[in-house]
């Protein structure tokens, strides 16, 4: 209105007369005409940040293209945030998550369902390695030699790959496989009770629950400690491996034979425990961990 024009006088009200008029006082015209132009353009909050969105979005596709490059595909936005600062670049993580979610750079994923209450309670990651192990498995088909079943046993504290094996079939012999090997990497020979103080968490499978495999693990003095029935984050550690070999080697990779794929099993497991960067340790791999603690696990 202050800029309309008078048609007596032929000039324009003007904001000073308007106001007068209104009963505002000009300041808060111009306050309210400024918040105004606030909700129009909205301006970011804060310090200005040390890289723009630009750059950051290219070290963010840098960090994903090494990442691929060691075999790890789809990893999520606290992962990329975790390498960007081991880089030295000071960045938030919602704003990693931003430009990904923006871009379309984010892992893909399942949506969840409801699964009413837990049945399990409390904890399952003891406070030392080699205090709780999980195994469980997985099948895998092979071009020429049919259906494969993958063994695994995973460290609850730790989080890293003890032992890992492939056979057909998948019998409650080859489910100790990845037993043995931990055993024989963390404690030494295979002998009577050599394992003792050590727990092993595995579901009600048929090669678990087997005479054979409980007379085993009792011998190298493990205690069996089965998961609840229908509940699988009981065994949740090496379920949540399962899913992360499947996304980064067995979804992604075909094999001919299961010598093949027992192979590329081994070196995954190096390099999982090599490169693999775990969230509730700070986003450290699972040598530096075990390289960690190990100290303090042997004097105890």
């Amino acid at each position: 209105m202050s800029r309309a024009c008078s048609v007596s006088a032929q000039r324009v009200y003007g904001k000073a007369r308007v106001c007068r008029l209104w009963g505002v006082a000009r300041s808060t015209h111009y306050a309210r005409q400024a918040a105004a132009e606030r909700l129009v353009h909205p301006q970011r909050r804060g310090r200005r940040p040390i890289l723009p969105d630009k750059v950051l979005l290219e070290k963010i596709r840098e960090v994903l293209g090494e990442a691929e490059s060691l075999g790890f595909r789809g990893e999520g936005y606290r992962k990329v945030w975790a390498r960007l600062r081991h880089r030295g670049i000071p960045v938030a993580k919602e704003r990693v998550r931003r430009l990904m979610r923006k871009h379309g750079l984010q892992a893909p994923h399942r949506m969840g369902t409801d699964r009413g209450p837990q049945t399990h309670e409390g904890t399952i990651i003891p406070d030392a390695p080699n205090r709780m192990w999980g195994t469980d498995a997985t099948q895998v088909p092979t071009r020429l030699e049919g259906m494969a079943t993958v063994f695994v046993a995973v460290d609850h504290f730790v989080g890293d790959v003890v032992g890992i094996h492939a056979a057909r079939p998948g019998t409650r012999f080859e489910a100790l496989e990845p037993i043995h090997q931990g055993i024989r990497d963390h404690y030494g020979p295979l002998a009577q009770g050599t394992a003792r103080g050590l727990i092993l968490r595995h579901d009600h499978g048929p090669q678990y629950m087997s005479h054979a495999f409980q007379a085993e693990i009792a011998f190298l003095g493990i205690e069996s400690s089965p998961s609840f029935v229908r509940a699988p984050e009981g065994n949740g550690v090496a379920e949540r491996f399962i899913r992360t070999l499947k996304e980064q080697l067995l979804w992604v990779r075909t094999f001919d034979t299961v010598e093949e794929l027992r192979q590329a099993l081994l070196e995954f497991k190096d390099r999982f425990n090599r490169h693999w960067l775990l969230q509730r340790h700070d986003y450290a791999t699972p040598a530096k961990v075990r390289a960690a603690h190990m100290p303090v696990a042997e004097a105890a």
